[in-house]
């Protein structure tokens, strides 16, 4: 695989195309917004300045990195040459499953169609194609750049060879891939979204402040982040939309969400992105 397409210029897809563009592929960010593409461009070169910094990337790497990422605002127009495509639009189930329509129209026979849904069934995206046997889960985490983690989620009908292909590509880019299978939330968000939405609840029935919360977890417990500062950096609305899926698709109240969360969703209020969640933060 040398050309890769990633479809939104989001947090994880301008993630996904940086460690993509630094393994050395030809990559294709796509968003329908053009302001969204110039910010994308934007943060990963921040991101790779970082890099420079902590000594990890050759400042005469950065722009070559750059160079390998180009853009473009039609899905089926970047799909149409790619080795590989890896969806990373919002977590919404008929969102996904329109895109993997198109997609799966544009992209050559061969291509891998990969979705980097962090909770909605592979089984159910793939169903809505014509190779079923080519779509995969590849789940990064966030920040992408710095987790090591990829969660390579098979669907019903993932062959063999596109597991392994996916697996070989995220050694090379640097991860550890960890093959799972296709159940709601996966491994990681039905472990951690739980956890997230008791602190909710903690915090809803005044059990603690944030502050007191977030601390309890890191120094008890060692957590590098508390899980309250944890949903501010992936999203409010990430983690509502997670939990709906949970709640819905294995049909136990103890995915149920917190109102708190519904409340702070509605408000706007979804964490590092809009300034405020849980904790306030910068502009």
């Amino acid at each position: 695989m040398r050309r890769v397409t990633v479809i939104g210029g989001g947090t994880m897809g301008n993630g996904i195309a940086h460690v993509c563009a630094q393994g050395g592929l030809d990559v294709t960010l796509v968003d329908v917004d053009p302001a969204a593409l110039e910010r994308a461009r934007a943060t990963i070169r921040k991101n790779l300045e970082r890099q420079v910094r902590k000594g990890l990337v050759s400042e005469d790497a950065v722009e070559e990195i750059l160079a390998r990422v180009s853009a473009a605002q039609d899905p089926a127009e970047g799909a149409a040459t790619a080795d590989l495509v890896v969806e990373a639009v919002p977590e919404k189930a008929e969102l996904k499953y329109a895109l993997f329509r198109t997609l799966d129209a544009a992209a050559p026979e061969g291509c891998i169609l990969a979705s980097n849904t962090s909770s909605i069934s592979i089984t159910e995206i793939a169903a809505r194609t014509s190779r079923p046997e080519r779509v995969i889960g590849m789940h990064f985490m966030n920040p992408v750049p710095v987790m090591k983690l990829v969660e390579v989620i098979r669907g019903l009908a993932t062959s063999d060879e596109t597991t392994e292909a996916v697996m070989a590509l995220s050694r090379d880019l640097g991860k550890t891939p960890v093959e799972v299978n296709d159940f709601p939330g996966f491994v990681s968000n039905r472990v951690l979204m739980p956890m997230i939405n008791e602190a909710v609840f903690a915090l809803m029935e005044g059990v603690a402040t944030p502050e007191a919360i977030d601390t309890v977890m890191k120094l008890g417990m060692n957590h590098p982040m508390g899980p309250l500062a944890l949903a501010d950096l992936i999203g409010l609305d990430t983690c509502l939309n997670i939990l709906e899926v949970l709640h819905r698709e294995l049909g136990d109240d103890r995915y149920r969400p917190c109102p708190l969360l519904r409340k702070y969703v509605a408000a706007g209020w979804l964490g590092r992105k809009s300034g405020r969640g849980f904790h306030p933060y910068d502009a």
